[in-house]
């Protein structure tokens, strides 16, 4: 009996330390996405391209031209702040997208939103702030490339409270980050530039959870959302 409570204790450990996802289904989550429909979530724009299909979100135009479609991202009604995001996502070469949060303004979503960076970087050494999954888009770089091939699923967790962001990609962690050292406009911890007109620091710690409309082929599925 003490083996095997030792050994359970040890895969805790072990689980808690590699920053490992915890199990669906867990106390306290609920659904954002029911499987059907867009209940529960809004476009600002006329020209929704989000649809469900086999009971997963997807993108959908007679063109898939690449642009951004800042008015037609797909937005939570209800505003985060300090939560934890679980959703499954698949992409496949060339796919554009991204998990945004805390956005506080829907019209000006890539400036006042803080982007999880969704794309197909399988097999990449280059890791970086803005083509790698799993980045904070334009400002932090993943820890590790964790995505699956293209076409796989892949299961990502995005946990905030406060200034911390933490990213789960497959089972690994890849982001944890401290927003309170962004604190300068335009500009990294690491004297790198970003695009943000305003520290992140002084970014709202609430608002919007959002799916990114980048005009390229992108399923989302399973999301579910926990406040903390």
């Amino acid at each position: 009996m003490r083996k095997v409570i030792m050994t359970l204790m040890t895969t805790a450990v072990c689980v808690g330390a590699c920053g490992c996802a915890g199990p669906r289904g867990e106390r306290g989550f609920v659904r954002l996405f029911n499987g059907k429909d867009l209940t529960g979530w809004v476009t600002i724009g006329e020209d929704n391209a989000w649809v469900v299909e086999d009971g997963i979100l997807t993108v959908k135009r007679d063109v898939m031209d690449g642009q951004e479609h800042n008015f037609d991202y797909l937005w939570t009604k209800d505003t985060y702040g300090d939560f934890i995001l679980d959703l499954e996502f698949k992409v496949i070469d060339g796919t554009n997208s991204g998990i945004f949060f805390r956005t506080s303004d829907l019209e000006d979503p890539v400036y006042t939103g803080i982007e999880v960076q969704v794309c197909n970087s399988y097999g990449r050494d280059n890791i970086n702030n803005k083509g790698t999954a799993g980045a904070i888009y334009d400002c932090l770089k993943p820890a590790k490339n964790t995505i699956n091939k293209p076409g796989e699923w892949n299961r990502c967790v995005l946990t905030c409270k406060g200034s911390s962001v933490r990213v789960v990609l497959n089972d690994e962690q890849v982001i944890d980050m401290n927003l309170d050292e962004w604190k300068e406009p335009r500009m990294n911890p690491d004297d790198t530039p970003n695009k943000f007109g305003r520290a992140l620091k002084d970014f709202a710690r609430v608002g919007h959870i959002g799916l990114q409309d980048h005009g390229k082929p992108v399923w989302y599925r399973n999301v579910q959302v926990k406040r903390l």
